[in-house]
């Protein structure tokens, strides 16, 4: 997915969106670009904060524009769920979402393409789309011949340093887990004001 340069979409949309803009640096800087804005402009539209709202979502989870739409179509037309909780759900159980909360890639992005060159095993088969949609009891491991591959490299290390959500399993030996439970916004922190995403489409 393009999305221009990526320090620039970043100081527009919040350093959430891409992981290695989540620096003290790059804070600093976005925060002086933001104090030279407000100078010279008047102040955001409630549909221009919806629809900052919407690019930072999309473009945290790497997802083009018509497939967001179609997410939250099918958000709005649940039935039993709340359309906030359902969006919620569509995007965290992706399964590049899902690689990255693992700590199998430092970015949602290196998790794609490890989705795409086939290092994934889902429910035992080789999966190699990313937006792969997981559901409670879903398997995940690596591919046997994958294990060594340069990718995974210090792995355990990684895997040590980042909190597993309590939605998922992980077992770093065997390299396989699981997804136990369906994310909540409280478990999974959501990407922005999923509220004003659903209103910003709702017009």
């Amino acid at each position: 997915m393009k999305t221009g340069p990526r320090y620039k979409v970043a100081k527009r949309l919040g350093p959430s969106v891409f992981e290695k803009a989540q620096t003290q640096k790059f804070a600093l800087s976005a925060e002086r670009s933001a104090k030279n804005k407000r100078r010279g402009r008047g102040r955001t539209s409630e549909y221009g904060k919806q629809m900052l709202e919407k690019q930072k979502v999309r473009v945290t989870y790497g997802i083009l524009e018509r497939q967001f739409r179609n997410y939250v179509r099918m958000a709005l037309s649940a039935k039993g769920s709340k359309p906030v909780d359902r969006l919620h759900e569509l995007l965290e159980l992706r399964l590049d979402n899902v690689v990255w909360r693992l700590g199998l890639a430092p970015t949602r992005r290196a998790a794609r393409q490890m989705v795409a060159h086939g290092h994934v095993l889902l429910n035992g088969k080789k999966v190699r789309v990313p937006s792969a949609a997981l559901s409670k009891g879903d398997h995940i491991a690596i591919r046997p011949s994958s294990k060594e591959h340069g990718v995974l490299a210090g792995f355990n290390e990684r895997f040590m340093e980042r909190a597993l959500p309590s939605w998922l399993s992980w077992n770093p030996r065997s390299m396989e887990g699981g997804v136990g439970e369906i994310p909540s916004t409280t478990s999974a922190d959501p990407a922005g004001d999923l509220s004003a995403v659903l209103s910003f489409y709702s017009r």
